[in-house]
């Protein structure tokens, strides 16, 4: 399915899915207009065609105890695949990486990684990144307070709008 080809309640039942996914079937049906069967379809539907990835629940990193963010860039010594796919792996494989983005401009991966303390950034630091093959420079900074974070995304910018009537013509 192309986002094209998404119609008005496949964007209802994502921006509500989006808000809660842990909405009841009957609950999200009534929200956009179905009876629960259809849109149990429409959820599985989009599910198998990659447009609802999972189903997560996002904790609160600092009742956790997780209170250190990090922002790591790294620099590689040589972009080549070899190193980008040592180094790709190499971060898959561990949980307190957030995020990692492969950037332009002046660093080849930017990490947002979530610790308990500054011991635990250390060895994470010392002990594991830049023990990676083809690691060349590493420059941190800690995040002061986190001013926004959003896990839904801006649908709004990306959906379709209504088609406006022309005069004298009649509705469908």
């Amino acid at each position: 399915m192309l986002t094209r080809s998404l119609d008005p309640v496949d964007w209802l039942i994502l921006e509500r899915m989006q808000d809660d996914a842990r909405v009841s079937n009957v609950d999200l049906a009534n929200a956009v207009h179905l009876s629960p069967s259809p849109c149990l379809s429409r959820v599985r539907k989009l599910e198998e065609s990659g447009f609802i990835r999972r189903h997560v629940t996002l904790l609160d990193p600092v009742k956790l105890g997780l209170t250190v963010s990090v922002f790591i860039q790294v620099r590689l010594e040589k972009q080549i695949e070899k190193s980008l796919g040592v180094f790709e792996r190499a971060i898959g494989e561990r949980p307190e990486v957030m995020e990692c983005y492969l950037m332009t401009g002046d660093s080849d991966y930017l990490l947002r990684v979530v610790v308990l303390d500054i011991p635990a950034l250390e060895r994470f630091i010392v002990d594991f990144l830049s023990r990676i093959p083809g690691v060349g420079n590493i420059q941190s900074s800690f995040a002061l307070k986190q001013v926004k974070y959003q896990t839904a995304l801006p649908l709004e910018s990306i959906k379709p709008r209504p088609q406006a009537r022309r005069p004298g013509t009649k509705k469908r």
